[in-house]
């Protein structure tokens, strides 16, 4: 047999193909001691999803933050290594043999001996695929709680998946929402205390700001010509797509001369046949940034959100927004949208057709979309997330 490698040239092999950050051993990891971010929602599926936006959004944060080199990744070696930025995280890989229910399961058996071989300063989740036994402080993110929260047969397999993290939720030393919204359902739903509950409000990603010559690029690209009503996102129930085409048919029974163009993620619940509207799919970043900018509003009438990172974007590309008063949607929108009752599609209809109708309307929502969506950035976000890293270190902030 041939000799082994050198130790350098072992443990270079297991990085994942074209990694831009440093994989380290748990033997070299006896030194300091950093904080362990879980990135894997960044390979694989979740990328295109919320949970992707925010685990890139922190990581944009705490490189802006200075605060890179206190933090490793978490990242799955059996996957391509995610897109991050030049920095210096160092980055730790796991190996799932499964996934779906039974990698939660797995997670939830074996993540805790990897955290001891670790020994990170704390280990920050990003979903809720936790440690049944955790040997070091435990800092959850929640996005929602929806499946719980909103109920109903439709969402069954969706509790059903993810019952055991909703059970060891409550072990966390803390729980990071992104609203005011999600962090009572934690309360109400998991029986988690409020002294240990942070609200971290999501940030806008950088790129998202009104774009000139949309409209034309929209045009040649999609050969969209007319004014258009847009939704953003997968049409699973939740996001009530019935709804979205009945609004769609009061705005032109009150007048309004629009398209309804539909982007996102594909769903395994969405309708076979959303009739006339436009299907565009998952789009890149920059023509999702043409879509908005060029949109005459952004109709969304989801019944239930842990955040609503679609109203965000909207409003930072300066697209104006309707959509319902439920969950964190009034948070999120504050008084730059116009929100109209939860499950009410005729007045969601009719507001979008005043903002087509109405220039004057239209343009105000705008400029109060585009102020309330710089209140919003990861930097903050990050910074807050600092704060709580640093107490639970024991270190002065």
């Amino acid at each position: 047999m041939g000799r082994s490698p050198p130790r350098r040239q072992r443990r270079a092999a297991l990085a994942p193909t074209g990694a831009p950050f440093s994989l380290v051993t748990t033997r070299e990891s006896q030194g300091r001691r950093r904080v362990l971010l879980d990135a894997r929602p960044l390979q694989g599926a979740d990328a295109q999803r919320g949970i992707g936006s925010y685990v890139r959004g922190l990581i944009t944060g705490l490189i802006e933050e200075g605060y890179d080199d206190q933090v490793a990744l978490l990242v799955d070696a059996s996957l391509p290594a995610p897109p991050v930025p030049k920095s210096r995280f160092v980055a730790y890989t796991a190996r799932r043999r499964y996934r779906g229910r039974l990698g939660l399961v797995e997670e939830a058996a074996t993540i805790g001996r990897q955290l001891e071989r670790i020994r990170p300063a704390l280990y920050h989740a990003t979903t809720l695929a936790l440690p049944g036994r955790c040997p070091v402080p435990l800092v959850v993110t929640v996005h929602d709680f929806i499946p719980w929260a909103l109920g109903g047969l439709g969402l069954l397999g969706e509790r059903t998946r993810w019952w055991l993290g909703r059970r060891l939720v409550r072990r966390a030393d803390l729980v990071i929402t992104p609203s005011e919204s999600t962090a009572r359902d934690v309360r109400r739903l998991a029986g988690m205390i409020e002294d240990r509950i942070l609200v971290v409000p999501e940030g806008l990603a950088p790129g998202f700001a009104p774009a000139q010559g949309a409209r034309e690029r929209v045009r040649d690209r999609h050969g969209i010509r007319k004014p258009y009503l847009l939704f953003i996102g997968a049409l699973d129930r939740r996001k009530d797509p019935r709804a979205l085409q009945r609004a769609w048919q009061v705005a032109r029974e009150e007048g309004a001369d629009v398209e309804l163009v539909l982007a996102g993620a594909a769903s395994r619940q969405a309708p076979a046949d959303m009739g006339e509207a436009r299907l565009l799919g998952y789009l890149d970043h920059a023509a999702l940034v043409d879509l908005y900018s060029a949109a005459a509003c952004l109709i969304f009438p989801s019944r239930y959100e842990g955040f609503g990172l679609p109203v965000l974007e909207a409003m930072g590309c300066g697209c104006p927004v309707v959509t319902y008063r439920n969950s964190s949607l009034p948070e999120v929108a504050g008084e730059a949208a116009v929100l109209v009752p939860d499950g009410d599609a005729v007045a969601l209809g009719r507001a979008a057709a005043e903002i087509v109708l109405r220039p004057e309307l239209a343009a105000r929502l705008r400029e109060a979309g585009l102020a309330r969506a710089r209140t919003f950035t990861w930097r903050r976000a990050a910074r807050a997330t600092i704060r709580a890293y640093r107490r639970l270190r024991g270190e002065e902030d």
